[in-house]
């Protein structure tokens, strides 16, 4: 399927009927046992030295399914599925470092990503350097002897700045180092970071590949070496596998991933320029916007911009009118569904992340965070409109 679109690769991707009766949705697998046919094979199968199943932790015929189309759209040679978007990345940081080594990521990410660094600063002694990831130069200037990873998050979480990829990869090579990309908020519609030779892509699953706000799922895709410690390792020691009831479910979520990629990218592009020129709104983060930081590098390395934006309304009251205005707008804390949902970061995810870090990584008071959905643009920016009104008339 290499050289089919993102729209055919997406519904058919990890279709094999020939492997489920004809099926042509994959079925969901519910068995966590499967039966060898003689003890030979199943030795083999169970020390993976044969394909097969053996036991629902470590795989099973829907997960599998799953984790081979998110190598097609991801363009990996393999594919892990988790329980959650933590359990992809847990897995996958801590199968690439130990206690005594050191690991280089933004200032500016998703915050429990964050609380997981402390957590393993702190119980397992494994450095941290946070850095200002849309300076490239920032990681090489944080190398050290005994730095094993590079974490990049982009667009990051919640302040949607851009790190370029091509150049840290780079850096990275440099040093014998390896490189693993959250790829969340972009999606596979609109980047791969393993094509600019990230040696993992995270995704949560719970957010755009689902799509409905309606299960909790995580993926890793990289190459076939670097999941197989994960798979061998990470992933079964700690045991936060899919379950093969929500691996149908991203399944499903894939086939119209690019469609309703396609109007959150415009939706994105239409709300970004509507709040960069309100007179209530402080300041847009979205690289859509000519003005954005990283405009020129998004434009380089994405196919389109996202729905995934902040922006700011100057004062914790003035957040807190708008997000108790809105009324189409859900206000939430989760991202990438198909409704449109607001959330103010210091009051919810970034809560616990200290004043300091969170000024330093741009979380201020009065912002906002937007994951536009697919609704009609012109009802979501009529929604934020009143808001700001009210915004406006407390002032």
């Amino acid at each position: 399927m290499s050289d089919h679109s993102i729209f055919t690769k997406a519904v058919h991707a990890g279709e094999e009927p020939e492997k489920h009766h004809g099926a042509v949705s994959t079925p969901i697998y519910n068995a966590t046992v499967f039966k060898f046919e003689d003890l030979e094979s199943g030795a083999k199968i169970h020390n993976w030295e044969a394909e097969g199943y053996f036991y629902g932790r470590l795989g099973n015929p829907t997960q599998e399914a799953l984790e081979k189309a998110m190598c097609v759209i991801e363009v990996g040679e393999d594919a892990l599925c988790f329980a959650s978007g933590m359990a992809a990345i847990s897995a996958g940081v801590m199968s690439m470092v130990k206690s005594g080594e050191h690991i280089v990521a933004p200032e500016a990410l998703y915050a429990t990503t964050g609380y997981f660094f402390d957590f393993l600063r702190d119980d397992f002694g494994v450095e941290v350097t946070l850095v200002d990831a849309e300076d490239s130069e920032s990681y090489r200037r944080a190398v050290k002897a005994n730095t094993r990873l590079f974490y990049i998050e982009t667009p990051s979480n919640p302040t949607v700045k851009i790190t370029d990829m091509e150049a840290v990869v780079k850096i990275a090579s440099e040093h014998g180092l390896q490189t693993i990309c959250d790829n969340t908020f972009a999606t596979p519609f609109n980047q791969n970071p393993l094509a600019f030779g990230c040696d993992a892509v995270v995704h949560s699953a719970t957010k755009y590949l689902g799509g409905h706000s309606d299960i909790s799922a995580g993926v890793m895709v990289g190459s076939r070496g670097v999941i197989d410690k994960a798979r061998h390792l990470t992933s079964k020691l700690m045991g936060g596998s899919m379950a093969p009831e929500v691996a149908w479910l991203v399944l499903r979520g894939i086939k119209t991933l690019p469609l309703r990629m396609e109007r959150h990218n415009e939706n994105g592009r239409r709300v970004a320029a509507f709040l960069s020129e309100h007179p209530q709104v402080v300041r847009v983060h979205h690289p859509s916007l000519a003005g954005h930081p990283g405009h020129e590098v998004a434009r380089r390395q994405m196919r389109d911009f996202g729905a995934m934006m902040s922006f700011d309304v100057g004062s914790h009251d003035a957040a807190r009118t708008l997000l108790n205005s809105v009324k189409l707008c859900t206000l939430a804390s989760s991202l990438g569904g198909i409704e449109t949902i607001v959330q103010h970061s210091v009051s919810m995810t970034a809560a616990k992340v200290p004043r300091e870090q969170r000024e330093r990584a741009g979380i201020t008071e009065g912002l906002i965070r937007l994951s536009v959905g697919i609704e009609d643009a012109d009802d979501i920016i009529a929604d934020l409109e009143q808001g700001l009104r009210k915004v406006a008339g407390s002032k």
